[in-house]
């Protein structure tokens, strides 16, 4: 509860923008995030076009009917009642958030595996590459020889595989929208 203001109010940054850009261009297949902050769908990336690997902080989810719904009420109660809220279904809340040792949500492995054998580019950014099973989504892909480019600030895992085809060091937020723009021009 201590953090939820923090993530409530948080606004996308122009990466978020630039993504949306590119999926209205009809230009995006999907987007895979590690990332919990619910960020690209406030963004308006649409559903559809998102997994969320490690869930989202954006919504509670029902430990036994896997409802997920807003946070605030549940906040609220708690704030009034100081007893945990639960579900209509009598079951417990958390946030809608991969927990260690709780595995990852089968669909949205399915989901990200296929993409990897549709898409005709990856582009892996702001990220060490280092956490599994995401960091393999982008290999699966690049192994099918399309081009993979990574974009970061500092080393990444798959900094030295054969199969990045570019490698750009420095801020996602000033190398990825501005390079979004320039290939929305050329098109």
């Amino acid at each position: 509860m201590e953090s939820w203001e923090v993530f409530r109010d948080a606004h996308p940054n122009a990466v978020h923008d630039a993504t949306v850009k590119l999926e209205r261009a009809e230009k995006l297949l999907m987007v895979l995030t590690q990332n919990i902050d619910g960020l690209h769908a406030k963004a308006g990336t649409s559903a559809h076009r998102l997994v969320e690997l490690h869930g989202t902080n954006a919504l509670v989810e029902c430990q036994s009917c896997h409802e997920r719904t807003d946070p605030e009420p549940h906040f609220e109660y708690f704030r009034g009642h100081r007893k945990a809220p639960r579900c209509n279904c009598g079951g417990f809340l958390k946030t809608a958030t991969i927990s260690f040792g709780q595995a990852l949500d089968p669909n949205a492995l399915q989901r990200a595996n296929k993409a990897t054998q549709e898409t005709d580019l990856v582009v892996a950014m702001g990220s060490t590459l280092s956490v599994y099973p995401a960091a393999s989504f982008p290999l699966q892909a690049a192994e099918r020889g399309i081009p993979y480019v990574i974009v970061n600030r500092g080393v990444t895992d798959h900094d030295d595989a054969l199969c990045v085809s570019l490698r750009l060091e420095g801020e996602v937020s000033q190398i990825f929208p501005p390079a979004v723009e320039q290939a929305l021009l050329a098109s």
